[in-house]
């Protein structure tokens, strides 16, 4: 059995290493931020000290056997509610995964703290955050951007709406980033349309593509240099 003061020791590790994490999600303004965390790292440390230290007096029982794994492995899977409520559906895209996925994290690293892996917490606490802080603007850049595509319509006056598009396109499809209505320079009774999608594949834009060839109204459709 480990000493009060060890105890206390790797709750207060815990609750500063589940800060760290929880203030990157705090800055973003997500539900689960600075206090979810802090909590969650903390309560997760508290669990593995009761599995690894809490039985000692039973254990001095004869025939008595435990396996102070089976409390700890709990929270692996008791988690899992906590972070589906982190997950949003807000219109048709689906928000919240990678909040989720920190929160399931950091309780693997109060796990950690609470068995005395020092190291391999700090280490996972410094991982995860370059990976939530770091790693998201290379991913705008370098591969949110290349999935922006544009098309342009020239279509009949007051025949394309955003909410016209967006039945077209149907539910579950990619997200209209930005839609844009003016009247055509060389012709009152025709506007030109410029339509924003994000995140679309190609094989999917093929198929936006030619939904939106189809509409009613449209007269011609291009692809946006």
């Amino acid at each position: 059995m480990i000493s009060n003061i060890e105890l206390l020791a790797r709750l207060v590790i815990a609750a500063l290493l589940g800060s760290v994490i929880g203030f990157e999600r705090e800055r973003l303004s997500w539900a689960a931020g600075l206090r979810t965390h802090m909590l969650v790292c903390v309560g997760s440390c508290l669990i593995m000290l009761v599995s690894a230290f809490g039985f000692t007096d039973v254990l001095n029982q004869k025939n008595v056997v435990l396996d102070p794994s089976r409390v700890a492995a709990q929270v692996v899977s008791g988690i899992g509610f906590l972070g589906a409520g982190s997950i949003l559906l807000r219109g048709e895209i689906v928000r919240g995964l990678t909040t989720a996925a920190s929160l399931w994290s950091v309780a693997g690293i109060g796990l950690a703290v609470g068995g005395g892996m020092y190291t391999a917490s700090i280490g996972a606490t410094v991982i995860i955050l370059v990976i939530l802080a770091g790693v998201k603007p290379l991913e705008r850049r370098f591969i949110s951007v290349k999935q922006q595509r544009g098309i342009q319509l020239l279509a009949e006056h007051g025949s394309v709406t955003i909410d016209g598009v967006n039945r077209t396109l149907g539910t579950g499809s990619v997200r209209v980033k930005t839609f844009i209505v003016h009247q055509s320079e060389d012709d009152p009774e025709v506007d030109e349309v410029q339509i924003e999608l994000s995140r679309a594949a190609s094989n999917e834009f093929a198929a936006i593509f030619g939904r939106l060839e189809k509409m009613q109204g449209v007269r011609e459709c291009r692809q946006a240099k």
